[in-house]
């Protein structure tokens, strides 16, 4: 039987840390929430919440530290993944309000308004996950995941050029326009919605995480 692994929930007070605890926690991790810099480090996985405005988060995830700590992280190819802003920071810019902010750079790419007649998009909704996907095994097609934003990425820009290395696999979902729902891009995971939030579909996502741990 495999040793129970520690996942990080990153505390930078931009995100539901208690319910994402609760969630992994039930999917069998290990769980702390802080924004404690080693542990962080050290820990097996390092979850990434967000919620409200890009650039907020973005100012405090920079003062936590929290910057520093997933470049770290993905140089050793040590997994982190990020969940609703958590994901839309790990791209190169947000634009909210016609006011561009830098994000994290690990992707390029915008985070730009939905192109939806309604707005925010709130509420469950299905996806559309590639072959090969472990984010999304043993899950049905028909699945459904809980997501909240009014912002989206609605065009996925990053090409894999060396043959050796496996592309990215992007999932995606429809509100308006389609847009960028997940992404499994080696160490790096993430989802626009919220998979604490998803009832069994998400508990199923997380522990599909966990096992790649």
């Amino acid at each position: 039987m495999s040793a129970t692994k520690k996942v990080v929930v990153f505390d930078y007070g931009f995100g539901n840390v208690r319910s994402a605890e609760r969630a992994l926690a039930r999917a069998g991790a290990d769980v702390e929430i802080t924004r404690d810099f080693d542990e962080a480090m050290n820990a097996d996985g390092l979850l990434v919440p967000g919620v409200g405005a890009f650039a907020a988060c973005m100012k405090g995830l920079k003062e936590a530290r929290g910057d520093w700590i997933v470049d770290r992280r993905l140089s050793g190819g040590r997994p982190v993944m990020g969940i609703c802003v958590g994901m839309q920071i790990l791209f190169a810019r947000g634009i909210e309000h016609g006011v561009e902010s830098e994000g994290l750079d690990e992707w390029p790419g915008s985070v730009e308004p939905l192109q939806a007649d309604i707005v925010p998009h709130m509420g469950w909704n299905t996806v559309d996950a590639p072959a090969g996907s472990e984010l999304f095994a043993g899950l049905d097609a028909d699945a459904r995941f809980y997501f909240v934003h009014s912002y989206a990425v609605h065009d996925w820009t990053l090409q894999t050029t060396n043959p050796a290395m496996r592309a990215p696999l992007v999932t995606w979902s429809t509100h308006g326009k389609p847009f960028v729902a997940a992404v499994e891009n080696g160490a790096l995971w993430a989802t626009q919605f919220h998979p604490e939030k998803s009832g069994d579909a998400g508990a199923q996502l997380l522990t599909n995480w966990i096992g790649t741990l």
